[in-house]
């Protein structure tokens, strides 16, 4: 298809999608009620639809008393069910696959349904509107003169009695339609490799010879495909191979720990970075303006909204709201019902609003990525933070960390012990846990308030990582690629312990 066909499309494309973006940045609630009155209508005869009466259901009151929130343990039986290929269960179409991600305390792997309608109109259309909101933002753009790298997980799709389960990239990739295959490299074959390894160097070969105009990938295996892309080619920066790159849209992990690599690899101050925040579960908001740290809730692709404020979360006065009752500045835990087929199903997220006109938020962390042994309510944005003003004070940089708790034993008190692996060590590090500890409490005052005379906690102790700890571990433990992680932050020892011990050993 021709450049110029391809530009008139999306620029027709873009013009109509704002005007119904615009819709609902106006009408917010009201587009969220009716998406709801949809979900359930549509599904009003499947087996939950029949249990909870939900032809009866008019309005969200009755929506929030009658059916109860869930996590995967809750609904685990009757994924197992719909995966062995009974349909109208919680959706009224067989659903063909079956997204696969981090276990539960309960279960290996999670199976999360994907519908037909949640591709096309969730996470598809979200592909669409990140472009969309890219391009309007910046007219000039040469997009479609190129072709978007994308790096997707590393396992390939797996069928079981009829139904399919994998990385939720592998089921984006096998079911894109052809604008998104057109416009992308590397093929679908190189993306759904299943060695993480073998799969970088098919990459690089491919994409070589390509106009890459822009990325798009979690920032931990974009950075080391980006620094394996300069050993290969010898060259300074990533304009020296691909001259035309302008953006890059990530997601998955938080940005803030390798903001700075980026930059000394892509060294020109007008390139681009837009987020995403997406899951297995569903696509729930981009980035709409330029240099902005902040992202739109999107409040149109099927997902109906729900927060449970933090302070109330596993309480016995947990409350759960709506949309229209959440403040900015609080941190609530995410609750969604979709067309996807999860009802009032807590995805284990954490998010801050920043704006309620528009709803705007940021990612805060995950329910159970924290560290509240002691009552400190540490969340991975405190750390981040932290992390952010020390090693700009003592001009170190971070590859990846994570933490736990020492717990109080006989009269010792508790602390936080972190190990972190540099690529630009400080030449302190005693300085540098001094000056972490300080910015910990600075951020959280509940931190602060434990560490006050070593009252409850004792202040942090820090291991250095050596060189390539954390990529061994997830070799070791079959996890390469994709939006695979070692938790930041955790009320238990097992991820640290294991690290530690790895460390030791050389």
């Amino acid at each position: 298809m021709p450049i110029p066909l391809v530009n008139s499309i999306a620029s027709w494309f873009l013009k109509k999608r704002i005007t119904q973006i615009e819709h609902f940045l106006k009408n917010p609630n009201e587009v969220q009620s009716e998406l709801l009155k949809n979900l359930l209508y549509a599904a009003k005869k499947t087996e939950i639809g029949k249990q909870y009466d939900f032809a009866n259901i008019s309005n969200y009151q009755i929506f929030s008393e009658r059916i109860p929130v869930t996590t995967y343990e809750d609904i685990q039986s009757m994924i197992e069910r719909a995966r062995r290929g009974e349909s109208n269960i919680f959706w009224p179409k067989s659903i063909r696959w079956f997204a696969k991600s981090s276990g539960t305390t309960n279960a290996k792997s999670k199976f999360i349904p994907v519908t037909n309608e949640s591709l096309e109109w969730c996470h598809y259309a979200a592909s669409k509107d990140l472009l969309c909101m890219y391009l309007n933002n910046n007219p000039e753009a040469q997009l479609f003169n190129g072709k978007s790298l994308r790096l997707g997980g590393s396992k390939e799709l797996y069928e079981q009695n009829g139904t399919y389960y994998g990385d939720l990239s592998a089921i984006l990739i096998d079911n894109l339609p052809f604008w998104a295959e057109f416009s992308s490299t590397p093929s679908s074959k190189v993306s759904l490799m299943g060695d993480w390894e073998v799969k970088i160097d098919a990459i690089i070969k491919e994409t070589l010879r390509e106009n890459v105009t822009s990325l798009a990938g979690v920032p931990s295996w974009m950075l080391v495909l980006m620094n394996e892309v300069l050993v290969q080619t010898q060259k300074a920066n990533l304009f020296e191979v691909w001259p035309n790159l302008e953006v890059y849209f990530h997601g998955g992990v938080s940005f803030a720990p390798y903001e700075e690599q980026y930059r000394n690899l892509l060294p020109n101050p007008d390139f681009k970075y837009y987020e995403i925040y997406n899951a297995s579960e569903g696509f729930f908001a981009i980035q709409d303006r330029n240099d902005s740290d902040e992202l739109l809730l999107m409040l149109d692709y099927g997902i109906f909204y729900e927060f449970i404020p933090m302070d109330t979360y596993h309480t016995p006065n947990q409350k759960v709201i709506p949309l229209s009752e959440v403040e900015v500045d609080k941190n609530y835990a995410v609750v969604i019902t979709t067309n996807g087929g999860l009802w009032r199903y807590m995805i284990g997220d954490t998010i801050r609003f920043t704006s309620v006109n528009p709803y705007r938020i940021k990612v805060t962390g995950r329910t159970k990525h924290h560290i509240n042994v002691f009552g400190e309510e540490l969340i991975i944005e405190n750390a981040e933070d932290a992390l952010k003003r020390v090693c700009t004070a003592t001009q170190s940089k971070i590859a990846e960390y994570t933490a736990g708790p020492i717990f109080m034993q006989d009269k010792e008190k508790g602390a936080h012990e972190w190990i972190i692996e540099f690529n630009k060590a400080p030449e302190n590090i005693d300085e540098f846990a001094f000056l972490l500890d300080e910015a910990l409490q600075n951020i959280n005052s509940d931190y602060e308030a434990k560490r006050y005379n070593n009252m409850t906690l004792n202040s942090l102790k820090l291991n250095v990582a050596r060189s390539g700890l954390f990529y061994d571990w997830l070799k070791k433990n079959d996890k390469l690629g994709g939006q695979h992680k070692i938790p930041r932050l955790s009320n238990e020892r097992t991820y640290l312990d294991d690290l530690l011990q790895m460390n030791s050993q050389g």
